[in-house]
């Protein structure tokens, strides 16, 4: 009977364990809602800490970035001191960013407490939250808890705009932290369900390793910021990051050799499919990274919409993404995950590719439906099929770490498409506002340069009604041009914007091609119960 039992209970979450797994995917509900939070806040933020578009951005680039970079590390820091201690530690970095959030004046706050030091929680929270999952469930309950988890991330994918939109709108950005304290304070307060999972692997530490993981994917994206900041050593950042991704590779092989332990096992790679796995997940996260930065700015910096009509118009994207991913998931069948992952490129590269020239025309974020609709689809089918497709090679013993490369591959695209889709935005709203200006016949010679200037600086703030506040007191026609220059360029500046996730969709494509001339692996559960993170 108590064999019955104990099988009984492997197949379903009973009781506490039930609790448990409910507490667990709460955990994964806030790690996600968070970023789409402040995507649809941006205006908000912007006004309220009276800072700059390219700084909330740069912070939103650089939390998904310092997730990316420590990701690898924070794997091993649970392994060495104890996957539940990390997952408490994860959850109150996560909490102290949220209440910096909520009592931010600066955006140096910002930067410290919810991009840095949010994203090393979120760092130490994924891998020990996966292994704490298959350490305390077994069998049948352990799938339904990764399945939890996943549709838990999906849900906040699909809601997240939604939800921030409204408690934005109607209520305060600031309040939606709030929220986010209390459920990490309500996942704690379960902390004494979560048996802790030994590890039981070498405990050696990789320092360089680590150093140059880190090294190579924050140079790489900080020469980004530091390019869009208009700050000077950007070509040296980026060198810094492309040598020392080289030089993590080159040291992780040697490491191997001489039988040491290492940061990530470099025999991982020599699966081609893997390979191919981990760049479609990165390109893919690049595409939503850059889409989910450019569309917020221009609805609330263009269009002047608020952070509840924001959200409305981005859930096309998010919600065909959440029905399409379970949809797929459940009516693959026999289907080659590597055709449904080329059918995903097709429709999210088609979608992009739509928007760019309906967004100059388009007055109202409805008009935005059917691109979305079309991307979203894309991202849902990408969703559904590109992790089991990456880990499907990878051995059981190994999947854990499998798994945690394919989120750092994954956050760091996420990371790259937020930094580098900004900056090229920005840096095209500089360009055209000093041609336009230099070129204008109405505006005098000597006015010229300065309004350049000023547009430079600050125009990528300002709607039409704050620039038409700031000009009260000029000349008539020279208003009017100010503002003819500040309509004409935005568009631009987002279709040029909008290049880069429509490249990484046909990089991706392209790359989709080269997985259907692979066998196809076996199909295998996702590491870490979910596509989104």
């Amino acid at each position: 009977m108590t064999g019955r039992l104990a099988a009984g209970e492997s197949e379903r979450a009973t009781g506490p364990r039930l609790l448990l797994a409910v507490l667990l995917a709460m955990a994964m509900f806030v790690l996600v809602v968070d970023t789409s939070l402040m995507n649809v806040s941006i205006s908000s933020v912007v006004r309220d800490l009276d800072t700059t578009v390219s700084g909330v951005q740069a912070a939103i680039a650089l939390e998904a970035l310092v997730s990316a970079a420590f990701i690898l590390i924070g794997g091993k820091v649970g392994d060495l001191v104890g996957r539940k201690r990390a997952y408490v530690l994860g959850l109150l970095g996560y909490a102290v960013g949220a209440s910096a959030m909520a009592l931010a004046q600066s955006l140096t706050v910002v930067i410290v407490f919810w991009a840095v030091l949010g994203g090393i929680g979120a760092s130490l929270l994924l891998p020990a939250m996966q292994s704490l999952i298959h350490g305390n469930f077994e069998g049948g309950a352990q799938k339904k808890v990764y399945a939890l988890v996943g549709a838990a991330a999906a849900i906040a994918a699909a809601v997240g705009p939604l939800l921030g939109g409204f408690i934005t709108t109607y209520l305060s950005w600031r309040l939606g932290f709030v929220l986010e304290v209390v459920i990490i304070a309500v996942v704690l307060s379960g902390i004494g369900l979560v048996r802790d999972v030994s590890y039981t692997g070498p405990r050696g530490v990789d320092a360089v390793g680590a150093a140059l993981s880190v090294l190579g994917m924050g140079g790489i994206v900080l020469g980004i910021l530091v390019w869009q900041e208009g700050g000077e050593a950007v070509g040296a950042l980026l060198a810094m990051g492309a040598t020392a991704l080289a030089g993590l590779a080159y040291w992780l092989v040697r490491r191997k050799r001489a039988g040491r332990p290492a940061l990530l096992d470099p025999d991982l790679f020599r699966s081609k499919v893997f390979r191919l796995g981990i760049t479609g997940q990165m390109l893919q996260q690049i595409a939503l990274g850059g889409t989910m930065i450019a569309l917020p700015i221009y609805l609330q910096m263009v269009l002047e919409y608020n952070a509840m009509q924001a959200g409305l118009s981005l859930a096309p994207l998010s919600l065909s993404m959440f029905a399409v991913a379970l949809l797929a998931g459940k009516r693959a069948g026999d289907r080659r995950p590597s055709s449904i992952i080329r059918w995903g490129f097709v429709l999210l590269t088609i979608g992009i590719a739509a928007l760019i020239p309906i967004v100059p025309r388009e007055e109202f974020g409805w008009g935005l439906v059917i691109p979305l609709v079309i991307a979203g689809s894309g991202l849902g089918l990408l969703v559904s099929q590109l992790n089991n497709y990456t880990l499907a090679p990878i051995e059981e013993e190994r999947i854990s770490e499998a798994a945690g490369v394919n989120s750092a591959a994954g956050s760091f695209g996420l990371s790259f498409g937020l930094a580098f889709a900004g900056a090229v935005m920005l840096a095209t709203l500089s360009f055209t506002f000093t041609a336009m200006t230099e070129s204008s016949t109405v505006l005098p010679p000597a006015d010229q340069q300065r309004v350049a200037q000023v547009l430079e600086d600050d125009a990528e703030v300002m709607s039409n009604t704050q620039l038409e506040q700031l000009l009260v007191g000029q000349p008539p026609e020279t208003q009017d041009e100010i503002i003819r220059i500040n309509t004409d360029a935005r568009p631009l500046a987002l279709q040029i914007a909008l290049l880069v996730p429509l490249l990484a969709g046909l990089v991706g494509l392209f790359n989709s091609y080269r997985m259907m001339r692979m066998p196809e692996p076996p199909a295998k559960a996702s590491g870490d119960g979910t596509g989104l993170v």
